[in-house]
């Protein structure tokens, strides 16, 4: 089950990397001071830490990407509400949505990984 886990979250990590290329690249987020740089190190980090998910059996990786989804949702959140560093968003389109769907599923597959991770241990050690 795990390994379902593991590639749902890497899945995840990989749209919404997609997702801040596309908006980097290709609509003109590249532009924007602060948050287009963050858009770019986002989908960077977003397809180490897929791989890094995929291929490490540890502990790290599924804390990476709960802390990606979590961040990644809560600057968004930002964004639509006080705004994030002049950047406004609406929630009203393609990309918000599916950005919010796959950070959330990194947010899921962070924690059930990570509660795994810990039970197995405390297994361990009892």
């Amino acid at each position: 089950m795990a390994t379902w886990i593991r590639a749902l979250g890497a899945a995840g990590l990989a749209g919404s990397a997609a997702i801040h290329f596309y908006l980097y690249w290709g609509s003109g987020y590249a532009d924007i001071p602060v948050v287009g740089p963050l858009f770019l190190v986002n989908g960077i980090a977003g397809v180490l830490i897929a791989l890094a998910l995929l291929a490490w059996r540890h502990w790290l990786p599924a804390f990476l990407t709960l802390g990606f989804g979590g961040v990644t949702l809560l600057a968004y959140v930002l964004s639509v509400t006080v705004g994030f560093y002049g950047v406004h968003d609406q929630f009203n389109s393609q990309y918000e949505y599916w950005g919010v769907i796959t950070e959330a599923v990194c947010v899921v597959c962070g924690l059930l990984l990570l509660a795994r991770a810990f039970r197995r241990r405390a297994a361990r050690n009892s």
